[in-house]
């Protein structure tokens, strides 16, 4: 991985925060823009949540649930979810640069962890690869010979993906807020 690669991997989290408060500070939020922007990103947050179900991080390569579309449904869950934040924020500005944010860190994650599964499981994240696409979904679950197991609870809370939805939550209510103070 190059140096740029991992610099982006690394300060992903700082910078995330800091494009956050950018993102917050340009928006203008109007109630039916933070209701379409809010339905949208709950689509985000209910695929991530299904794709934490699945998710067992160290373990064994994810190929079941939302994992037989899309080798990352996770990030996805998380662009779709920023989708519905730049809708929501109702601002070009906002919307632009949360999608540069996350073009710019995921694309690089994304191959980062891409490196590292192949190290990891060889041949068989090989043949994964070539049937599921990296981020846009395909159409059908492609079926592999390591079985489908089924959305485990236990899963979802050991990976805390509930903390997405309580974070955009969040976010949701500083927008109402924002919005109810702009008019006083």
């Amino acid at each position: 991985m190059s140096s740029v690669a991992s610099f982006l991997v690394r300060w992903r989290v700082r910078l995330g925060y800091l494009t956050g408060a950018a993102v917050l500070w340009f928006a203008r939020p109007e109630p039916r823009w933070i209701i379409a922007g809010a339905l949208l990103g709950a689509v985000g947050v209910v695929l991530r949540g299904w794709a934490a179900g699945y998710l067992r991080k160290q373990e064994e390569l994810a190929v079941a649930g939302p994992y037989a579309y899309t080798r990352n449904p996770l990030y996805l869950g998380s662009a779709v979810l920023l989708c519905g934040l730049g809708l929501a924020t109702w601002s070009w500005i906002s919307a632009g640069l949360a999608v540069a944010y996350f073009s710019i860190f995921y694309t690089a994650v994304m191959r980062r962890e891409e490196e590292e599964m192949q190290r990891k499981f060889g041949a068989v994240y090989d043949e994964y690869a070539r049937s599921v696409p990296l981020f846009f979904p395909r159409w059908s679950a492609h079926r592999t010979e390591a079985g489908d197991f089924p959305f485990s609870w236990q899963l979802f809370l050991k990976n805390r993906e509930y903390q997405t939805a309580a974070g955009y939550l969040f976010v949701l209510a500083v927008l109402v807020i924002a919005w109810a103070y702009r008019l006083a």
